[in-house]
């Protein structure tokens, strides 16, 4: 049975995917070359377990023995020489991803899965600098990791059969549900909820209603637990503005970034990691 899930990136998406790795039992080791990055993941996953204990959630017990599941290691070789399951969540860059599953080809044990967390890029693209395409998948999740319950796993043109089914247990067993989706551009839940959310920033832009509104339209409309512009805000404008192009240049003009964006991001404006996106924290 996988036992030890290495996650490559500390950051949101990354300390998020050690945490419910942690809390289903896995020796969860979040891997990172910056420390502080190490260090503020760790804090991270601290404050998430200490919400869901005074929501009666989770128990202090199981919180406790969650952050004991948890290790770190700043060398990459190191976190995943001995790992069942390689989870990568690193930036959205093509270029980084391939640099890190060419690495993850000759310091994984050759029986690990190796998941990639991307939202948008080509998993068939990431597997071709390795040499066993057969047991590279997506494993997209959803921010906030610990609440969302959906993991999308994407099937590369080399992924096996018995990486889907391997990945499908993965899934529930650190509590998610999984839908599974051939590799396309934005897969389906990138390529639905990102354009849904720039015709959002296109109405703001137009003056047809307000953020505040928009979002109520949705929220009270549709049923959305949250409004496309208050989700952009959480996951952040630099990171939709990046999907947002690659589907433009995959897709077509459908996908075309609106300016209102653009000039957000250039601004610093990213949402709520800056304090500030569509609306103030």
């Amino acid at each position: 049975m996988d036992q030890i899930v290495t996650i490559v990136g500390a950051g949101t998406m990354g300390h998020g995917i050690a945490q419910v790795c942690a809390q289903a039992g896995y020796r969860a080791r979040l891997c990172d070359v910056d420390q502080g990055a190490l260090d503020r993941g760790l804090e991270g996953i601290r404050k998430s377990l200490d919400k869901l204990v005074s929501k009666d959630k989770l128990t202090a017990e199981a919180a406790a023995a969650a952050l004991t599941n948890i290790e770190r290691a700043t060398e990459l070789r190191a976190g995943v020489a001995d790992a069942s399951i390689v989870v990568e969540a690193v930036p959205e860059r093509m270029d980084l991803k391939k640099k890190i599953f060419a690495d993850l080809e000759r310091f994984a044990p050759a029986t690990a899965l190796l998941g990639t967390n991307t939202s948008s890029l080509s998993v068939s693209e990431i597997a071709s600098v390795t040499a066993s395409a057969e047991r590279v998948v997506g494993l997209h999740f959803f921010n906030p990791v610990p609440v969302m319950e959906l993991v999308e796993i994407v099937r590369g043109e080399g992924t096996s059969d018995a990486t889907v089914n391997r990945a499908r247990a993965f899934a529930e067993r650190i509590g998610k549900r999984s839908i599974v989706v051939k590799d396309a551009p934005g897969f389906a839940t990138s390529r639905l909820g990102v354009i849904l959310g720039a015709e959002a920033i296109r109405m703001l832009e137009a003056g047809v209603a307000s953020a505040e509104d928009i979002d109520t339209a949705m929220e009270l409309g549709y049923k959305h637990p949250i409004g496309p512009l208050k989700l952009t805000d959480l996951v952040g404008l630099d990171v939709r503005l990046a999907i947002l192009e690659h589907l433009h240049r995959e897709i077509g003009e459908q996908f075309k970034p609106p300016e209102l964006l653009r000039k957000l991001v250039a601004a610093g404006k990213l949402g709520r990691k800056t304090g500030e996106g569509f609306y103030k924290y």
